[in-house]
């Protein structure tokens, strides 16, 4: 028989697809892959469900780390915020998952592969280009997107097989990462309605954070979190612990609206504590080691990369040239942050490092300063206007002329 790995969560989705799949004549190889969210209890339950449907072999795959190496740090080195608010929590995942598909559909010399995507949103795309690039020539079998199934059809499907799914619509879909999570559905369907804090999972709402709040103080190397507190952790660890210190003080959640691959307008909430949190603190550390160009430039690239990253072209080869930018940029954003957690908000309450543009030995803002004189100022500010100057004196004889 034919072998084909299918991308697996255990949901309705992709239990339709193993099935299906195994009724075209497919012995089906289940793949779970892990970039955040995933507890002990929901790996036994997908495993479960997997063994269910039919699948002759089932493999979880912990990429976290995989994650954090190829696309969390860029976005943290590179402050990347879609829209200004959203760290990409989703689409960076779905190339994880594509690679680890690719990777075990080699090693299991399959003859297809497949995923759950339907034809209506972002991640089809993803997926799509990620195996063209990665598995040329291998079949892709989308069976939700190819059929057009509804949820009532692909429910009738499983009872056939006798399989229990249950049949109430979940008012949210929700997709947890170590990035964060996302939640879509009902009032994000539309552009007006917020999402009510019973929506997210793990973010209190405001009333419910403790009234003092918390500081914390993060340590970066080569712009990425080394320390919290002075205490060494591996940087995957950072992000799990800044997720849940986050969600204790209300922070990090909110609602972004953009652009799709698709060429539609989407909206989706989400929340990402911990993204943000070393973001907004890694942002403020740039702003004392990197010169005003390097500030500006960098925001500009770093804006396209997040485009690159959420519109599925990770894999032109401008994405490496930007990172290659980006690493460049980070060999002295090294220093501590100090930042304070409190009602929501992630209030930046100072900055140091040894690499500091702002030295009060050099000069104090609107004081004094040992690089120049009254003299070498007031030179300066006749200079460095002198263009402004000009162009106005040249437009009043203009207008002279053209009476």
């Amino acid at each position: 028989m034919k072998k084909v790995i299918l991308a697996f969560s255990g949901g309705l989705d992709t239990s339709f697809c193993a099935l299906y799949l195994k009724a075209q004549g497919y012995n089906v190889v289940t793949l779970t892959v892990d970039t955040g969210g995933f507890t002990k209890q929901d790996k036994e339950v997908i495993k479960k469900q997997a063994k269910k449907v039919g699948s002759i072999k089932h493999i979880f795959i912990n990429a976290k780390q995989d994650l954090f190496d190829a696309f969390a740090a860029y976005i943290i080195k590179g402050n990347v915020l879609r829209g200004g608010v959203y760290p990409l929590c989703v689409g960076p995942e779905r190339i994880i998952i594509a690679k680890k598909l690719a990777e075990l559909a080699i090693l299991e010399k399959a003859d297809a592969v497949a995923h759950g995507s339907t034809g209506a949103g972002n991640d089809q795309v993803r997926f799509d280009i990620a195996l063209s690039v990665l598995l040329p020539g291998t079949k892709v079998i989308t069976p939700i997107r190819d059929l057009g199934i509804t949820r009532s059809k692909e429910i009738e499907f499983l009872k056939k097989n006798n399989i229990q799914m249950s049949e109430a619509i979940k008012l949210y879909s929700i997709n947890k990462g170590l990035l964060g999570t996302t939640i879509g559905g009902s009032e994000t369907n539309g552009s007006w309605d917020p999402l009510p804090d019973s929506a997210y999972p793990t973010v209190l709402s405001i009333d419910k954070t403790p009234n003092q709040g918390e500081e914390i103080i993060i340590s970066f190397k080569k712009g990425l979190p080394v320390q919290i507190n002075g205490k060494r952790m591996h940087v995957v660890a950072i992000m799990e612990f800044l997720n849940l210190l986050g969600a204790k003080h209300g922070v990090g959640k909110a609602i972004h609206l953009g652009n799709t691959v698709l060429g539609i307008k989407g909206r989706v909430g989400f929340e990402a504590p911990g993204a943000l949190i070393l973001i907004k603190a890694h942002t403020e550390l740039e702003k004392l080691v990197l010169t005003k160009w390097q500030l500006f430039w960098k925001e500009t690239i770093c804006n396209a990369y997040g485009n690159f990253l959420h519109e599925a072209l990770y894999f032109d080869p401008v994405v490496k040239d930007i990172e290659a930018f980006i690493d460049n940029s980070q060999t002295i954003v090294t220093g501590q942050v100090k930042v304070k957690l409190i009602k929501g908000n992630i209030c930046i309450q100072g900055v140091k490092s040894s690499y500091s543009l702002m030295s009060s030995k050099i000069a104090t803002y609107g004081e004094e300063n040992l690089l120049w004189n009254g003299q070498d100022a007031k030179g300066f500010s006749k200079i460095y206007g002198l263009q402004s100057i000009l162009v106005n004196r040249a437009k009043k004889i203009g207008k002279k002329y053209e009476r």
